[in-house]
């Protein structure tokens, strides 16, 4: 064979392998997910955030999709990284709040995460930072598909230094893997420390598929930035914050662009819930949309979503379709190619809108649970009806200030009302005595969930509800 047939025949196997690696560009997909804490819907230069920018951020979502109208799984952390990892109302699965250094109970191995799906797939996969799906050896992310971890096990509050609980909690450990490498670490450098392991994994696996869970802990309380950043935001440390973790993102990009993955990588940026707002100065905001953190109120689960894929995504799109944490997994496995978990989920494939078809609308409906098993709200993506119901409101309370929590009522009864997202998305004006035929709808739409979901409120034991992992 002369050397010129030899030539072609390797740059035809070449692109054949490359073929086969990457199929149309789907199958093979590079998956990254960076997950903020506590996030607010203005918190970002292209939402609104005042006195500090987050270009790259804004970049992400010129060359990209901006989802106006994706709301978290829950509106707060372990429930709603639950919804996130399996696909499932975190309430099915048996999550409600937050875990903690005591919690006895976790993310069950019933469940399939996003990792164990797309493992199967021949993906490496790692998660960097916050967990937060329970602290127990059988919860932790090497035991739900994760092939690294490098971070904490809940959030970085729970410390001896809470403003509120001193001494409550233990040390905060720092793990690797299954292992504790030290307590008490420097949570200036968690920016700086998440991105690097997340570019070391990403460079490391450049020729494998790899999914990469970024779950950065901040902007949740307590704030701090590297010395590189700390003092940059005219707003002060929460905006020195996101500017550090908009630097994460760029690095992220640029590495992918580098490396010449951009177009065979798909990059979900997000919040797990809305902004922690008795905190004042060192939380975010919601972006006028009523309440925050812990409410089932827009303000408590309606944050940013920004997709990236070059050459897949519409550039500059903006989605006004209702979407949810839970279509992110079915939208991956759509993406890779991967079989759906066998135990049913909630989520729905959003792929049709990445691509930019108008007449898409997959999700038809959202129940928004918060406390134990109590459907408080649902929405149709146009109209919400809010069940009266006890929970979280800051309403009537002063804000904190550097560090300190402000007032805020956790048991205050919530009158609820109906109201029409398109005109009062802010959540003012209640038009429940307007619209009886809107709220007949709805109302049928609550039977459904609480027949197959339940409601606590109602005594409902809910069909298909799952209990979490326990501690055995």
């Amino acid at each position: 064979m002369s050397s010129r047939k030899l030539l072609w025949l390797i740059i035809v196997l070449c692109l054949l392998a490359d073929e086969a690696r990457s199929g149309d560009g789907i199958k093979k997909i590079n998956v990254v997910i960076i997950c903020l804490d506590d996030m607010g819907y203005s918190d970002l230069s292209v939402s609104g955030s005042i006195s500090y920018s987050t270009p790259n951020i804004d970049s992400m979502a010129r060359e990209g999709i901006f989802f106006s109208h994706y709301l978290a799984p829950q509106a707060v952390s372990s429930a709603s990284r639950a919804g996130l990892m399996t696909g499932c109302y975190p309430n099915r699965i048996g999550f409600s709040g937050a875990l903690d250094h005591a919690s006895k109970t976790g993310i069950s191995s019933d469940e399939e995460t996003i990792a164990e799906m797309l493992k199967k797939e021949g993906y490496a996969t790692a998660a960097f930072g916050k967990w937060h799906l329970g602290c127990q050896p059988e919860f932790m992310p090497l035991r739900h598909g994760f092939d690294e971890f490098f971070g904490i096990p809940y959030s970085h509050d729970m410390w001896p230094h809470h403003p509120v609980t001193k001494n409550y909690y233990p040390p905060l450990p720092l793990i690797e893997n299954d292992s504790v490498i030290t307590t008490e670490p420097d949570i200036s450098q968690f920016t700086q420390q998440f991105t690097g392991k997340t570019l070391d994994f990403i460079r490391r696996n450049r020729g494998n598929p790899f999914f990469v869970y970024l779950a950065h802990p901040l902007p949740h309380v307590p704030l701090a930035a590297s010395d590189t950043f700390r003092g940059k935001s005219e707003q002060g440390l929460y905006g020195d914050v996101m500017m550090e973790i908009d630097w994460s993102v760029g690095e992220i990009i640029s590495t992918l662009e580098k490396l010449d993955l951009d177009r065979n990588t798909l990059v979900i940026f997000t919040s797990d819930n809305g902004p922690w707002l008795n905190y004042g100065n060192h939380a975010g905001s919601s972006g006028g949309f009523r309440e925050g953190k812990g409410t089932t109120f827009e303000g408590g689960q309606r944050v940013p979503c920004i997709m990236w894929w070059k050459g897949k995504i519409p550039e500059g799109t903006v989605c006004n379709r209702l979407v949810s944490g839970l279509d992110i997994l079915p939208t991956l496995a759509e993406v890779t190619g991967a079989a759906l978990p066998e135990r049913g989920i909630d989520g729905v494939s959003i792929l049709p809108l990445m691509r930019g078809d108008k007449n898409a609308n997959p999700r038809q409906s959202f129940y928004y649970y918060y406390r134990k098993n109590n459907l408080e709200a649902v929405t149709d993506g146009t109209w919400k009806l809010v069940f009266p119901h006890r929970g979280r409101t800051y309403e009537g309370f002063l804000p904190g200030n550097d560090g300190q929590p402000g007032g805020a009522d956790e048991n205050r009864w919530i009158e609820g009302g109906l109201y029409d997202l398109r005109r009062d998305p802010g959540e003012r004006y209640n038009v429940i005595d307007l619209y009886p035929d809107v709220v007949a709808r709805l109302e049928k739409m609550a039977e459904e969930a609480r027949d197959d979901l339940g409601d606590d409120l109602q005594n409902a034991p809910g069909r298909n509800r799952r209990e979490p992992g326990r501690v055995k």
